[in-house]
């Protein structure tokens, strides 16, 4: 695939995974044995699907704003900002109903047209502040 073909990809990915909540999606996206950087999300396809579960629950209007993609071969950089209300437990934090905001970013390795492997970089703690899990 294309740099540019790359770049849809991801951009499809956070819009269809993320954002419409589509669970379905993940097969499409995913590849079966993908890996991340992220112990919390597993391995794998279904590691990532057990994790999005557990977000979707706590964050049932996540939203995932695509700041800039960059992409040169296969490799593909998302800059996001994430927000959504925290309405569920997450964490051992119980639903607090406080508006989350949270930047990062994810590097992705596409190979036969799905995320082969990811890197993702993000404000955890300020997002476990924000939840209260930990004072700021």
């Amino acid at each position: 695939m294309s740099a540019a073909e790359n770049k849809a990809l991801a951009r499809r990915f956070f819009e269809e995974v993320w954002n419409n909540r589509r669970e379905s999606a993940i097969d499409e996206f995913i590849a079966e044995g993908a890996a991340g950087n992220d112990p919390d999300f597993g391995a794998g396809r279904e590691g990532f699907r057990q994790q999005w579960r557990k977000w979707q629950a706590a964050f049932p209007d996540l939203h995932f704003a695509i700041e800039d993609i960059i992409a040169e071969d296969d490799k593909v950089l998302t800059r996001w900002t994430l927000t959504g209300t925290h309405l569920g437990e997450f964490m051992g934090v119980p639903a607090t109903g406080r508006a989350v905001r949270v930047s990062g970013m994810s590097l992705d390795i596409i190979a036969n047209g799905q995320i082969a492997s990811g890197f993702d970089g993000w404000d955890a703690l300020g997002l476990r502040q924000q939840i209260g899990a930990i004072e700021p």
